[in-house]
């Protein structure tokens, strides 16, 4: 079953294309090094804060992922911008 990660942080507005390229990066990076991220979306809600939402094949590879990434220096340079971070993670039951 398809998990949901919806990550809520607060970046600086002068960091705005920072917080966009050290997000691209850490997308790769995942992909590069675990499978099961089939979606990754960035927004923003108002001028410092902003929402990534993530979708993974499982909750095992979700897991996996968050196991191997701390550290690694794209999620160092990704959440040294990042402040106030909050995560939550949603099992999809249904798609209509």
């Amino acid at each position: 079953m398809s998990i949901i990660s919806v990550t809520r942080f607060q970046a600086d507005p002068a960091d705005a294309e920072q917080v966009q390229a050290r997000h691209a990066a850490l997308v790769t990076a995942i992909r590069s090094a675990q499978s099961g991220l089939t979606e990754a979306r960035l927004g923003r809600l108002g001028d410092e804060t902003w929402v990534g939402v993530w979708r993974w094949d499982s909750a095992a590879s979700l897991q996996a992922a968050r196991q191997a990434a701390p550290g690694t220096p794209a999620a160092v340079a990704a959440f040294a911008v990042a402040r106030d971070v909050m995560a939550e993670d949603i099992e999809v039951l249904d798609e209509l």
